[in-house]
């Protein structure tokens, strides 16, 4: 071998090795984000547990306590319908389980992977479980918008009822330019109230694990990308 052959055989390992030792910089850098990530989603679970409990307490308050003093000062003959109490407690029960199925999944992966996977597997499965908890939570929020249009909904037609009863008249008695008036700031209500719940908890998501969802599925494309 002559010494442009030899010259040529080196620059060939020499960039091998630099490329092999490039990636390895790369994966061990990865390895230190998803580490970090995985930590700061560790704090947010934390941190979920007293939302979620702060919420389901003042959601029980609210129906159990604040609610029905709230209608038995306006009158007596107004009571709030179990159906729509037996909702709320469905709901919360909801929106409590699937909170603790992403608890115990997003542990179970974890400590799976910490003894067998590898970094692309841990990516992989930990960016699941999330994609999973966010349809779930999704789905219980929608539940939640939808029990609480139909509690409002059942307030305002009893609303009405009482009202006319108490006037001593019949509801086809009242003008019909005040029924559309009453039907429409009541639909105005509606859309502020479920459309700010819908947004205030898809916020919250976004915050303490959606962003994180982002950054996880950059990372594995990186990873990916040198392997």
């Amino acid at each position: 071998m002559d010494i442009k052959d030899l010259k040529k055989a080196w620059d060939r390992y020499s960039s091998i090795e630099k490329r092999e030792l490039d990636e390895n910089q790369i994966r061990e850098v990865l390895r230190g984000r998803t580490r970090s990530m995985i930590e700061k989603i560790e704090r947010n679970i934390r941190i979920g547990y007293v939302i979620i409990f702060l919420l389901i307490a003042f959601f029980l308050v609210d129906d159990f306590l604040v609610a029905p003093l709230l209608v038995d000062g306006i009158s007596e003959g107004i009571k709030i319908p179990r159906w729509i109490l037996a909702l709320d407690v469905l709901t919360n029960l909801m929106i409590v389980f699937t909170f603790i199925f992403f608890v115990i999944r997003y542990y179970k992966v974890k400590r799976e992977c910490d003894v067998t996977c590898k970094l692309s597997q841990t990516l992989t499965k930990i960016i699941h479980t999330l994609n999973i908890y966010r349809r779930m939570f999704y789905l219980a929020i929608m539940v939640l918008v939808v029990s609480t249009a139909t509690g409002f909904i059942a307030g305002m037609y009893q609303g009405v009822i009482y009202n006319t009863q108490k006037s001593g008249i019949s509801i086809s008695e009242i003008n019909t330019g005040n029924l559309i008036l009453t039907f429409l700031m009541g639909l105005v209500g509606l859309l502020i109230l479920t459309g700010g719940l819908f947004f205030l908890f898809r916020w919250g998501f976004r915050r303490l694990y959606g962003n994180y969802l982002t950054k996880l599925k950059s990372t594995l494309q990186e990873l990916n990308e040198i392997e």
